[in-house]
């Protein structure tokens, strides 16, 4: 399982995090996960081994949202890491997006996005 057109929006976290420490952004806006999203990253989010860039409290959680044309009502479901190496075999191409939450003060970002899969065009049907 090989990444492909990796997007890495690491800039543009420092850029609002300088934001937010200049401030310029409040916490209230920079920390404005949505309910469903807290939950997704509960339930469904794997732990990350880097802390909170906020509060600093607890470290953030990674939540893998998968989007691809192929993959009917799987698209827009999260999806734990494990999974993805077999809907890679599965599925000709898809996108996965990265998204980490912090549980405790509600920081959200999305981390990366890359596109997985096998490369073959989907059968006709």
């Amino acid at each position: 399982m090989r990444p492909r057109l990796v997007v890495d929006y690491g800039l543009a976290k420092r850029a609002a995090l300088a934001e937010l420490r200049s401030g310029h952004l409040t916490r209230a806006d920079a920390c404005d996960a949505q309910p469903y999203l807290l939950r997704a990253a509960r339930y469904h989010g794997e732990p990350a081994d880097t802390p909170c860039p906020v509060c600093h409290a607890v470290p953030l959680t990674l939540v893998r949202y998968v989007y691809g044309d192929e993959l009917g009502r799987l698209a827009g479901r999260v999806t734990a890491s494990v999974e993805l190496a077999e809907m890679a075999r599965e599925y000709g191409e898809f996108r996965v997006y990265v998204v980490e939450v912090c549980q405790s003060c509600a920081w959200n970002h999305l981390s990366r996005s890359y596109v997985l899969g096998h490369g073959d065009p989907p059968p006709d049907r």
